[in-house]
């Protein structure tokens, strides 16, 4: 996975609600801030709150791409930042919300998987 296929195969696994998937993305030691605003400190624990995310209120949602951008800062190492819109998003009485803006940035690292994040966080954007 080089870093430009890494948005993609976050959202892709985001849409399919598997954290494993998720949590694979990330470094052993990694660390994650949700859309929720869960913090996960290493895989099992990321994991966990990107499963939970997606048994509740983004069980629906779906990611539609936006503006990306990918800044190399040394050998291996790059920062990515992706733009996505989030749709399906239900509050807590299961209505629909409206559409909003989310920005996935990450300091991605290069592995023998290919890329792993050293740190992610995916947070709603205005």
């Amino acid at each position: 996975m080089t870093p430009e296929d890494f948005s993609r195969a976050f959202a892709l696994a985001f849409a399919e609600g598997d954290g494993g998937a998720l949590s694979r993305l990330l470094a052993p030691e990694g660390t994650a801030l949700t859309l929720t605003g869960v913090w996960a400190e290493g895989r099992a624990a990321a994991e966990a709150a990107f499963a939970a995310e997606a048994q509740g209120a983004l069980a629906r949602a779906r990611l539609v791409t936006g503006r990306g951008s990918i800044l190399p800062l040394g050998p291996g190492v790059s920062l990515l930042r992706q733009r996505f819109v989030v749709t399906g998003a239900r509050d807590a009485s299961g209505a629909e919300v409206p559409r909003f803006g989310a920005m996935l940035t990450a300091v991605l690292r290069r592995s023998d998987m290919g890329q792993e994040a050293e740190s992610l966080a995916f947070s709603a954007v205005d």
